[in-house]
């Protein structure tokens, strides 16, 4: 697979210097260029929105910062233009980082609202001020060269700026096929998922934030040599809906979406500028009427976009498993038997005058299968929240391997060796099993986005597949590691949520309703899974509803009722219990 798809990203670098000596009309050319101006930046639209879920209306202002910083330097400062483009790199990345560290801890309807403001702020700052020449602009804006070649204008415009467009769209499919792609891909729908597995998922934004950031302000750099003079107008508002149109239009969950929606977008806009007054006999915008008709009709009827139509047509590479001589990962070190892995000390949690968990305690020892059971609406759940930090703590401590862990975040009680499986299933729909299983090991490997994206990161990536493939095997999975996890039924997902916690290598497994929707031979196998894990020294904390399967495999039960603990004891000394059996079990009438 490495080898075809090295030689059809060749193939695509020399179909643009092909295309570029094709006797195509000048006309087109320059369509093109502006093409490949506008692919830039919605690469990093669909990366930044349909792939990591967040909605940005801001970045034609960082095409703005690019595209002035360049201006700036090399008519006022004698810059080089080719040096310019790492200058305004540094402002953009500083800028975004700024920008996302506070607009990125927001959510909902807040988040669009505050780029929107981002983007009038510049749009204005850039209009006002005298050094920037206000609403005029900087005009005379040097040509780029190359020796004695103008690479500015025409053909060797169209290659330089294509072959940018093409590097980063392999850049961005080689990063979402890796360690960090796949904790991007987790943000959208499954943060509270991704934090468990250790991922910082504010942080993982801002980078994306960053990134497509900086994607913008290349694409600003180049259309001040291509335009000789830049003035506020293409960074404005208007222009960050555009491009978020053109996102939507070609496919803003697809990388290669980004180049099928400006292409889409800039030959129709051009065309409707000819076409309508013809129709309609008058002049005006009304091309602007047509593209909202084509967004509305796009989102009812292809909410993935005009890639979706193409994209199912062209051959889809699969992974192939040569992850067989691959290193394996280094383990943790396992509590000793008989060591106690979680202690829990009258933790409590109250919402407002609700308390949903009243002061419960018990302990967990290295090798121990614990139950904890009780009616719906027993807080069985919040406890769980509670002791892996997705709660905080009303009161009480929760020590595991001896150290304090409440208060911290769950992603650094991930950390310590804590792994859990959730009430509802929270899986990647669109990501293959192998690859919602390998999220699992997010902590257990180092390399990050920059290397992913020049994929470096092969040796490790490998290993990480090798130690997702040896888990699905586990749990009898082995045959599903392509299949897509959204095409899974209720039973799979639940074991694939198992083997996603056992990649993390943890000393304790919190197992929420894992028999949930298995049927009777799974439950069997499931009920093996665990003895097995626990013969290897894994302690296990199980919330279960499936009273065989609680008896069969538990060595000590904690029963809780309206927020409390009712009692704990042995399997038998519960089932003999007569408060449990009026509780939950029943009573015999």
């Amino acid at each position: 697979m490495k080898f075809t798809q090295t030689t059809q990203r060749l193939g695509l670098m020399a179909g643009v210097v092909v295309l570029a000596l094709l006797p195509l009309p000048d006309f087109w050319i320059t369509q093109l260029n502006y093409v490949a101006l506008s692919s830039l930046v919605i690469l990093g639209l669909v990366l930044l929105t349909g792939i990591a879920g967040l909605t940005s209306f801001g970045q034609a202002a960082f095409v703005g910062i690019g595209a002035y910083t360049s201006a700036y330097l090399t008519v006022n400062m004698g810059w080089s233009p080719w040096a310019t483009v790492f200058a305004g790199l540094i402002i953009t990345g500083i800028s975004a980082l700024l920008v996302g560290w506070i607009t990125l801890r927001m959510s909902g309807h807040y988040l669009p609202l505050a780029t929107i403001a981002w983007g009038l702020s510049l749009y204005y700052l850039m209009g006002n001020l005298e050094a920037l020449g206000k609403y005029d602009g900087i005009l005379g804006v040097p040509a780029l060269q190359l020796g004695s070649v103008d690479v500015s204008q025409g053909r060797p415009f169209f290659v330089l700026a294509w072959g940018l467009v093409l590097l980063a769209t392999f850049g961005l499919l080689n990063l979402l096929d890796s360690r960090t792609g796949r904790a991007i891909r987790a943000l959208r729908t499954g943060s509270q998922m991704a934090e468990a597995m250790g991922v910082n998922t504010l942080r993982y934004r801002i980078g994306v934030f960053v990134l497509a950031a900086l994607l913008a302000s290349v694409s600003g750099w180049l259309f001040a040599h291509f335009q000789r003079t830049v003035n506020p107008s293409p960074f404005g508002l208007k222009m960050g809906i555009e491009y978020l149109f053109m996102a939507v239009l070609g496919g803003v969950g697809h990388v290669w979406g980004a180049v099928g929606g400006a292409f889409v977008t800039k030959v129709l806009e051009d065309q409707l500028q000819v076409w309508l007054p013809q129709l309609i006999g008058t002049s005006g915008s009304y091309e602007t009427i047509v593209f909202g008709i084509v967004l509305v009709l796009v989102l009812k009827y292809m909410p993935d976009g005009l890639w979706s139509l193409v994209g199912k047509y062209l051959p889809q590479p699969q992974r192939v498993n040569d992850w067989a001589n691959a290193a394996p990962l280094a383990e943790r070190s396992k509590p000793a038997a008989g060591d106690t892995v979680l202690e829990v000390k009258a933790i409590r949690k109250q919402f407002g005058g609700l308390v949903a968990v009243n002061d419960i305690s018990f302990s967990i020892k290295a090798g121990q299968i614990v139950g904890l059971i009780g009616p719906n609406g027993a807080g069985k759940s919040t406890t769980f929240n509670l002791i892996t930090g997705v709660l905080g703590l009303t009161s009480g401590e929760v020590k595991f391997r001896g150290s304090v862990v409440s208060g911290r975040p769950s992603r650094e009680i991930a950390e310590r060796g804590m792994s859990r499986t959730f009430q509802h299933v929270k899986m990647i729909p669109e990501m293959t099993v192998l690859e919602n299983v390998a999220l699992g090991a997010q902590l257990r490997g180092h390399q990050g986005a920059l290397s992913s994206m020049l994929r470096l990161d092969r040796t490790e990536e490998k290993s990480l597949m090798r130690e997702a493939a040896r888990q699905l095997e586990r749990i009898g999975m082995g045959h599903m590691l392509h299949e897509q996890a959204g095409n899974l039924s209720m039973g799979p997902q639940r074991l694939l949520e198992i083997a996603r916690a056992l990649c993390s290598d943890p000393a304790l497994l919190l197992l929420d309703e894992p028999a949930a929707g298995l049927r009777h031979k799974e439950k069997i196998a499931l009920g093996a899974v665990l003895r097995q894990l626990r013969s290897e020294g894994v302690s296990i904390l199980l919330v279960e509803h499936d009273m065989d399967l609680v008896m069969d495999v538990t060595d000590h039960i904690v029963v809780m009722e309206f927020g409390t603990k009712l009692m704990d004891g042995t399997p038998e000394e519960v089932q003999q219990s007569p408060k449990v059996r009026a509780a939950y079990l029943g009573t015999d009438h």
